[in-house]
């Protein structure tokens, strides 16, 4: 049986790695640790983790991607993955961004970089267990 899935979603190959490391290291033994370098990256590897019979759970993406921007990922997985919890990290997001990231796609959480990896844990653990 394939195990559930958490995307991390970057374009930056430093903040993925460490992102990626964090989560890793928090839910390793439960979950499998899926990376992608851009949306459409990460729609490619969604549909994978799906034709593989697994459950995507958790994305975790930047805002500002070359081409796709993370608002938009988001409310593009929502719609055929309603249920998979969705967290934003930014610097640089406009707040028109994240407000249609919490209406259009349900948003979790937007977090500032540099995150708090202590509450970008937390949150991600409670979505997980409501």
């Amino acid at each position: 049986m394939t195990r559930p899935t958490i995307l991390c979603v970057d374009d930056d190959p430093l903040v993925l790695k460490s992102l990626s490391a964090q989560l890793r290291s928090a839910f390793g033994a439960e979950y499998t640790l899926e990376t992608a370098a851009s949306a459409e990256d990460a729609l490619d590897v969604i549909e994978e983790i799906t034709d593989e019979g697994a459950k995507l759970l958790v994305i975790v993406s930047d805002w500002l991607m070359p081409g796709v921007r993370g608002d938009e990922l988001l409310v593009r997985v929502h719609v055929k993955h309603p249920n998979v919890v969705k967290v934003l990290l930014t610097g640089q997001a406009d707040e028109a961004s994240v407000e249609r990231a919490r209406r259009e796609a349900s948003l979790a959480a937007c977090f500032g970089k540099p995150w708090n990896e202590a509450e970008l844990i937390g949150l991600i653990r409670e979505q997980l267990q409501a």
